[in-house]
């Protein structure tokens, strides 16, 4: 169950935004195998003084068009399948909505599988 949240500088349209969650959760699909209605994300949109980056970190040239990507997601995949993950994310996202890939910055933080609750106040993969 991956829980996705999005960030990103003001003032893009509903139809763009909606383009970065549906083509993140088909990456996480085709990638990581999510099952069908396994979806759960957030996206927080920014005024362009609370949204900062290093413009040139690892000679990536990045613009204020860059997207924030973290995912939370259980810790059984292995690296191949990680690399597939952020590979596949920013080749979708140049597709549609148009997102440079040097504008994609992915973060994935592991999470055990009894840290989750679903609803009910219940461990579900406890």
């Amino acid at each position: 169950m991956p829980l996705t949240r999005v960030s990103l500088i003001k003032g893009k349209s509903p139809e763009y935004r909606r383009a970065i969650l549906d083509q993140v959760y088909l990456a996480m699909r085709e990638a990581f195998g999510v099952p069908e209605e396994d979806r759960f994300m957030i996206l927080t949109e920014h005024e362009k003084n609370d949204f900062v980056y290093g413009a040139d970190y690892l000679g990536i040239n990045r613009d204020d068009d860059l997207v924030m990507i973290q995912i939370f997601a259980n810790n059984t995949r292995t690296t191949e399948q990680k690399k597939a993950l952020y590979a596949r994310i920013a080749e979708l996202l140049k597709d549609k909505p148009g997102i440079k890939p040097e504008n994609v910055l992915i973060s994935l933080v592991e999470v055990a599988k009894e840290n989750w609750s679903f609803g009910l106040g219940l461990a579900q993969y406890a």
